[in-house]
């Protein structure tokens, strides 16, 4: 044995290499992203329902139920703030997913936004939700 792997913990941001370098979209990027698709299929069909397969079908259902944010430029403006408070990506599409409403929320859904060193103290995470809080009332 070559010395001791470390076990991979969401809650402090231990999600290996490829996964922190990864791009992740939160479920509204992915809806906004298959309903492009969708249409394109239609318009290229005399039958869509050709073009689409079952698996298409049921992950564009699954993220457009599970996506909290529907305007395209809400999506982009979670995105934006998000990206503000150096998040990783993967703790950035939790949150713009899950939608927290309180700091204590937050935290007990990403840990590591305490942690690492950052300067996330409970009033810069409170400003973060109240941000995307006033996003969900225009939406």
């Amino acid at each position: 044995m070559s010395g001791v792997e470390e076990e991979e913990n969401a809650a402090e941001l231990k999600i290996g290499d490829e996964f922190l370098k990864a791009k992740c979209l939160m479920n509204c990027e992915v809806a906004l992203i298959l309903d492009r698709k969708y249409e394109q299929l239609q318009q290229m069909s005399d039958d869509p329902m050709n073009q689409v397969s079952q698996v298409f079908e049921k992950s564009l259902q699954y993220v457009k139920r599970f996506s909290r944010y529907k305007n395209p430029d809400a999506v982009r403006q979670v995105r934006e703030i998000l990206s503000r408070y150096q998040l990783a990506e993967f703790e950035l599409c939790v949150l713009g997913n899950l939608c927290p409403e309180t700091v204590e929320e937050a935290i007990a859904m990403v840990p590591s936004i305490k942690s690492r060193g950052r300067a996330h103290d409970d009033d810069a995470i409170e400003k973060m939700l109240s941000d995307l809080s006033l996003i969900k009332k225009f939406e």
